[in-house]
């Protein structure tokens, strides 16, 4: 057992604590910005993602927002919405939107722990990297259709199977 797993087995950890406690394992740029929530930057192949996470005592949730600036073409728009519905027909764990207004490409997922469940340093790590995961195997998609004016079904190609290592 690893001095991270030792320190992150006590079950009274508040979720958010053990967050910072990965971002310091991985070496991750973070900003604890409250008590119920981190902001941090992870680096993917594409880009750099911003991660934030937050508790909330009334809903027992935890929610991750993952997000990385787009701002497609006017035009591209319809195609772009019709590619993150088959973007999310392939996701198990958390759904694509766009905001618009803030021009943001988002993946967002809500870990809920009522009835006073715990969350894990594992399961909290799984939806980080999940999340990370999903941005660098679907970005090339978003990418393709908004900027190379390829069609839904031919961008969604690149993202048809997950993609381990690198080549």
């Amino acid at each position: 057992m690893s001095n991270l797993e030792q320190y992150l087995q006590t079950e009274d950890l508040h979720p958010i604590d053990i967050v910072e406690t990965l971002a310091e394992h991985n070496d991750w740029d973070f900003d604890r910005v409250g008590e119920d929530q981190i902001a941090m930057a992870v680096e993917g192949s594409w880009r750099t993602y911003s991660v934030t996470l937050a508790w909330s005592h009334v809903d027992e949730t935890l929610r991750l927002i993952c997000t990385f600036e787009m701002e497609p073409p006017e035009d591209t728009l319809p195609a772009l919405y019709e590619t993150l519905n088959s973007t999310n027909d392939m996701c198990w764990a958390g759904a694509f939107t766009y905001w618009y207004e803030q021009r943001m490409m988002v993946y967002r997922y809500g870990l809920v722990l009522s009835g006073g469940a715990a969350a894990g340093p594992e399961q909290i790590d799984r939806m980080l990297t999940t999340a990370v995961l999903n941005c660098e195997r679907f970005y090339p998609a978003f990418q393709l259709v908004c900027w190379a004016d390829r069609k839904p079904e031919e961008a969604m190609q690149v993202a048809i199977a997950e993609a381990y290592g690198r080549a």
